[in-house]
């Protein structure tokens, strides 16, 4: 079930795992309300780690960009999925061992700087293969790897989403990537970044946190990261996943809270409550599953949209009815569009 709090959550919580694409930023451009929502959270006392999946950029790139995006952000603040690769290679491999590195200039620092030897060619018979996105990343490079793999080294991926969110759309991310060594060589990699809890493990030990909350677009990966390493998530609908998607999240996947975008850290945020008839009421709205299907009062205004209250009452009715046993027709869940407080609607 969505969790309570009554104060905001940058009050309620000392830290914040903020996910990047689709949280803070698409491509080049800001996601709106980002900025001034993070420096007010900042100044109610609430700590900022960045966690991105993204294993191409130096962390001081990155806190650069985000700085140039008005979002105050150090090196330090930073954690990468090339960081948690490079971890996870340092585990199993004494220092030294080779590497053949797929991806960009920050998987290759943090690969040397976790003490491994980088090489280019499977023809070096490198140890392992580690990959990461990168824009430039070329069929070359992937068949290197496939090679490489084939001849016994260690897959790593640094992460496997299949998708990232820029300015004009969703791109191939590095699962995309990724799947193409894999049905070359039929073997699995081990994946470092989210949603395993390495890297929101290391974020929180790194900004001093004993009480942090994850913040993430992507139930597949921010949401599903925060449970496996079990802190509570905000998921925003300013990225990947929908409200609508929200609604129908498989437990493991499902989040804490929810908000349009990253101002509702700065908001409370009541939990629904069950009462008569099935209805789960959250404010003046309230949902319910019969016959498998949701229902809504009051319903979606002329424009489709509906409020933040709405899609929580629509996520305890759904949730409490499949782990009740009851099948919910997915294609009898309307898409639900957030109408925010300013007038406009997240097509989400």
């Amino acid at each position: 079930m969505l969790s309570p709090s009554t104060a905001p959550l940058s009050r309620t919580f000392d830290a914040g795992l903020v996910d990047l694409d689709g949280v803070t930023y698409r491509g080049p451009e800001p996601v709106r309300h980002a900025a001034e929502s993070l420096a007010l959270a900042r100044a109610d006392g609430m700590r900022m780690a960045f966690v991105t999946n993204n294993a191409s950029r130096e962390p001081e790139e990155v806190a650069a960009q985000l700085t140039d995006l008005g979002i105050a952000a150090e090196p330090a603040e930073v954690a990468t999925a090339a960081q948690a690769a490079a971890a996870l290679l340092a585990e199993r491999l004494p220092v030294g061992s080779t590497v053949l590195v797929v991806g960009g200039r920050g998987l290759v620092t943090a690969v040397r700087a976790a003490g491994m030897t980088v090489v280019s060619s499977a023809d070096d018979r490198p140890d392992a293969v580690v990959q990461g996105f990168a824009p430039d990343v070329s069929w070359r490079d992937l068949a290197e790897a496939a090679y490489a793999v084939q001849r016994g080294a260690w897959h790593v991926a640094s992460n496997r989403d299949i998708t990232l969110p820029n300015e004009r759309g969703l791109a191939p991310g590095n699962g995309a990537l990724v799947a193409a060594v894999v049905l070359a060589t039929g073997r699995e990699p081990v994946s470092a970044g989210k949603p395993e809890p390495a890297m929101f493990l290391l974020a929180a030990q790194r900004a001093g946190s004993a009480n942090p909350l994850v913040v993430g677009d992507r139930l597949d990966t921010d949401l599903a990261g925060a449970r496996a390493a079990g802190f509570p998530g905000l998921q925003v609908f300013t990225g990947v996943s929908s409200a609508r998607d929200a609604v129908l999240a498989p437990a493991a996947q499902r989040p804490s809270f929810i908000g349009a975008d990253l101002r509702s850290l700065l908001e409370p945020h009541p939990a629904p409550a069950r009462g008569p008839e099935g209805w789960w009421a959250c404010g003046d709205s309230a949902a319910r599953v019969v016959s498998g299907t949701v229902e809504l009062a009051p319903s979606p205004a002329a424009d489709g949209t509906v409020s933040i209250d709405a899609v929580r009452s629509a996520c305890a009715a759904v949730w409490s009815a499949v782990d009740e046993g009851t099948t919910v027709d997915a294609s009898r869940v309307p898409d639900l569009r957030v109408h925010e407080p300013d007038g406009d609607g997240l097509d989400r």
